[in-house]
């Protein structure tokens, strides 16, 4: 079982120019992706987090469900779901503006205990910086990390939604001994200030850099660098790429029975370009279409 830990909320995408255009809701959150993304390609999973009760929050748990996702450890409230207006340029790459005063997910409460089963924890988005869930998560993430939990963290920085970014830099800097898998944008990376070299001494076994339309980069502990190039594909959004990516290489890992440190250590250089291989074709296929769409496994044989 892989648990994802994290918001789930509704993306208003534009149809269209301007400031007016119409929009469309769409199912999002970056752990909501990546959770729905791991059920299509058949990895058990669960979500972990909290929902309203509000339509939007029902229409979340459906969309999880239809994925064979387990959300039977997904808490629920009455206050609204969080949006997030996105904004799409003219290469396919969305900006976001979000609305999360009072919302549902920002009061999630850590469970005492995981999913019987749970191989790993997944982590990232906006549910590490807003309070008073991200201290929630932070402390369900290193719980699992004590116990022998493998985990992965995906931070997806939000610019605007973090008001401190030194505070926040600092913050990040303390989860890494707590992570088994770093996976973050170069622009994440560069927003940071870190080097991956740096990081990698800090906790995490890997470090996967991703570079857009260009590929993957992995490194890890023992000074290795692996890198493959991205698919080609004609670019519609790239809503979800990331989180696609992310399940991809969980679920690759799980294949390959490769959720823990050591495992991970273990893996050589024909394990890696095919681990991301299968992530940029992953996420070709999500980019290749509106919205956050990850792929079903019988896409990718």
């Amino acid at each position: 079982m892989i648990v994802v830990a994290g918001e789930a909320l509704i993306d208003l995408v534009p149809q269209g120019t301007g400031a007016l255009a119409s929009l469309r809701p769409a199912l999002g959150g970056g752990p909501y992706n990546t959770a729905v993304a791991l059920g299509r390609l058949g990895s058990p999973t669960a979500f972990c987090s909290r929902t309203s009760l509000d339509a939007f929050g029902e229409a979340l748990l459906d969309g999880l469900r239809q994925a064979g996702v387990d959300v039977s450890h997904v808490q629920r409230g009455p206050e609204p779901t969080t949006l997030a207006v996105a904004t799409i340029d003219e290469g396919g790459s969305a900006a976001y503006s979000f609305y999360v005063e009072g919302t549902a997910d920002r009061l999630f409460t850590a469970p005492d205990a995981l999913p019987e089963g749970t191989r790993a924890v997944s982590f990232g988005t906006c549910s590490l910086v807003l309070e008073p869930g991200a201290s929630a998560y932070e402390r369900l993430l290193r719980k699992a990390a004590a116990q022998g939990v493998f985990t992965a963290l995906d931070p997806n920085i939000r610019p605007g939604l973090i008001p401190d970014p030194d505070a926040y830099r600092a913050r990040f800097r303390g989860w890494l001994p707590s992570v088994s898998l770093l996976k973050l944008s170069a622009e994440d990376a560069d927003w940071l200030g870190g080097t991956p070299r740096a990081w990698l001494a800090e906790g995490p076994a890997a470090v996967v850099i991703t570079h857009g339309g260009d590929g993957l980069t992995v490194l890890t502990r023992d000074g290795s660098e692996y890198s493959v190039p991205g698919e080609k594909v004609e670019v519609v959004d790239t809503i979800g790429a990331g989180d696609t990516v992310n399940a991809a290489l969980l679920h690759g890992l799980a294949v390959r029975d490769a959720l823990s440190p050591e495992a991970l250590a273990g893996l050589g250089a024909e394990d890696w370009a095919g681990l991301l291989r299968f992530a940029a074709r992953a996420a070709a296929v999500t980019c290749s279409r509106a919205g956050a769409e990850p792929p079903y496994a019988a896409e990718l044989a």
